[in-house]
């Protein structure tokens, strides 16, 4: 197992990465001392939080779990009023707990229900999906889908804890596992040169789901995030370099009603980014097949998801990051390292989300 301690406004909280963590899991839970504990989970989730709901019991805790539908779709407002009668059910009070045990959409709702009950309780993240233990679990960032934007109803609330247990990597389909690479290959270009050669040396590792290989990336993505969000908790300025990918990404995503996966969209998103930098002068076209290349080995093909040019064009600009429909874009500029704040050209951005879902 390996432990990190992550700093924030709050105060520092631990990053538990390792395999079969339920014991660590209630450890940490009985240091929190908590008056109640409720977990929310999704339906495909709950055997593994009937697990987490036993050890906690073991503490002496009474629990109680509220399962969402497992969708994207369920990071909503009628589900945050769910989540937040539950809370009201189970009597939460200020001293209390909620733990997160999913992925990023359970996270995601169930942090701001956290941040908003009693005005705040404490939060313990038990991500279940590697795209969960690389990124959303990190950082603080909660919040549920508008009508039409991702994300654009939300609070930064840091958790108390956040226990990362391999082994719920074990049961995800191919599709969900191999998704989560696309936020994995984000840190690798953006910001961690090193990273991006330890994925391509051991891409074949990583496709089986060797374990102390995982251990290894979800460490050093976790490490990555850990020192940007320090320099920028509430997200002001240079945090805006883990945007990577996402500008074309959310904009897809909002335009196909969230039918398109995160972790599809993300990687179509950071192919868009590589092509306008390019045709910028920003980067090399080395660069751009370098990152193309590492994609296509998790399975995350150029082959374009089916939407509307205009649609994604239009989510574009009123995505929560737009000023005055403008989107200050993260732009490639070699392998590891990436720039925040480029203004782009909107015939360039039309021509490049035109012919990528051609």
């Amino acid at each position: 197992m390996v432990r990190l301690i992550l700093d924030s406004s709050t105060g520092g909280y631990p990053v538990l990465i390792g395999t079969n963590l339920q014991r660590d899991l209630r450890n940490v839970v009985t240091r929190l001392d908590p008056t109640g504990a409720a977990i929310v989970t999704d339906t495909n989730v709950r055997p593994y939080a009937l697990k987490v709901a036993k050890a906690i019991k073991r503490a002496g805790l009474k629990t109680s779990i509220h399962a969402i539908p497992a969708s994207e779709r369920s990071k909503s407002m009628t589900q945050l009023e769910a989540v937040l009668s539950f809370l009201e059910r189970q009597h939460i009070d200020r001293g209390g707990c909620v733990i997160a045990v999913g992925g990023g959409t359970v996270g995601d709702l169930a942090g701001l229900a956290a941040a908003i009950w009693q005005r705040g309780v404490r939060l313990v993240a038990v991500p279940t999906t590697l795209l969960a233990m690389v990124d959303s679990s990190i950082g603080g960032k909660t919040g549920v889908n508008g009508m039409r934007s991702k994300n654009a109803i939300g609070a930064f609330w840091q958790p108390s804890a956040v226990i990362s247990d391999l082994a719920t990597i074990e049961s995800l389909p191919v599709p969900n596992y191999r998704d989560a690479f696309a936020e994995v290959v984000k840190y690798a270009v953006a910001v961690d040169r090193g990273l991006f050669d330890l994925l391509q040396r051991n891409g074949p590792r990583l496709v089986e789901r060797d374990a102390g290989m995982l251990e290894r990336v979800v460490f050093r993505c976790v490490a990555a995030k850990a020192l940007i969000v320090a320099k920028d908790e509430r997200d002001r300025g240079p945090r805006a370099i883990l945007n990577y990918g996402h500008t074309a990404g959310h904009a897809l995503e909002a335009a196909t009603a969230f039918r398109v996966s995160h972790g599809r969209a993300v990687a179509f998103g950071m192919r868009v980014a590589g092509r306008i930098a390019m045709g910028l002068d920003l980067c090399s076209k080395r660069t751009v097949d370098a990152q193309d290349e590492l994609l296509d080995a998790f399975g995350l093909p150029d082959k374009p998801p089916h939407a509307d040019p205009k649609r994604v064009l239009a989510a574009m600009a009123a995505d929560k990051k737009a000023r005055r429909g403008k989107v200050a874009w993260v732009m490639p500029r070699r392998i590891g390292h990436a720039e925040i704040g480029h203004t782009v050209p909107g015939a360039l951005v039309r021509r490049v989300i035109t012919r990528s879902l051609a």
